[in-house]
């Protein structure tokens, strides 16, 4: 420190002490409740961009096939607009086993509807769902055949065959067409119907499917399997 003495030889004057009081500056302290309101703010925010990137596979597969359609493309099977989900409907497959139509979910599911009795156009759409899985190579797994009965007649013992490898399921035919609806003029049983895996109707092929529509409706399946491959997979 510089003595009074020093300061007057150098022509300096002492400066005079302040009788103010010294500032002092005060922070606030952080308010617990504040600090926990962030903290749960955060969370949530960890928690959605959590749900979004597990959804993200399912979302994309979805735009791709619904939205980003190269020109020119159509599909040959009508989508279903607002999917409609698979209904708690009682079913009864043909060994007495009772259940429900939603533990079918989580395939790929392609539906054929008929009377026990299966008359010819009946089996026409047997073969070609058979035939369209087996189209599908080594995604056929992610796909199953469905047969729902409408009626409580027997089934042909010459059809059992051919079903070996599909659920072949009675249902109450009113409670069904709730749920899947044929195009206007047509009956329930004139189409195929396609179920995703997360369970939701959302294609119906055209009626009275020939070999030439069987091979438009394998390019649909063809598309969808891969549009959908990157987050479904074999097996229930």
């Amino acid at each position: 420190m510089i003595s009074s003495k020093l300061q007057k030889s150098l022509g300096q004057h002492p400066s005079p002490i302040s009788d103010e009081p010294l500032a002092l500056t005060v922070h606030a302290m952080p308010l617990p409740g504040l600090d926990q309101q962030r903290v749960g703010a955060s969370g949530r925010w960890k928690m959605i961009a959590l749900l979004l990137v597990c959804a993200a596979p399912v979302i994309a597969s979805y735009f791709m096939y619904y939205v980003v359609r190269p020109e020119g493309r159509r599909n040959f099977g009508e989508l279903i607009e607002p999917q409609k989900p698979l209904p708690a409907l009682a079913t009864v497959s043909l060994t007495g086993e009772r259940g429900e139509l939603t533990a079918l979910k989580n395939q790929w599911l392609l539906i054929s509807v008929a009377r026990a009795a299966c008359d010819e156009a009946c089996q026409q759409r047997l073969y070609f769902q058979r035939q369209l899985r087996e189209a599908l190579g080594k995604e056929k797994e992610r796909l199953d055949r469905v047969w729902l009965v409408v009626d409580d007649g027997p089934v042909d013992d010459r059809l059992k065959p051919a079903l070996v490898g599909s659920s072949v399921l009675r249902v109450q035919g009113g409670a069904l067409a709730q749920w899947l609806a044929p195009v206007q003029g047509k009956l329930l049983e004139d189409h195929l119907y396609l179920v995703d895996a997360l369970g939701n109707w959302m294609m119906r092929f055209p009626a009275d499917m020939d070999a030439a529509g069987a091979a438009q409706a394998k390019r649909d399946l063809d598309r969808l399997m891969r549009a959908s491959s990157s987050w479904d997979k074999e097996g229930r």
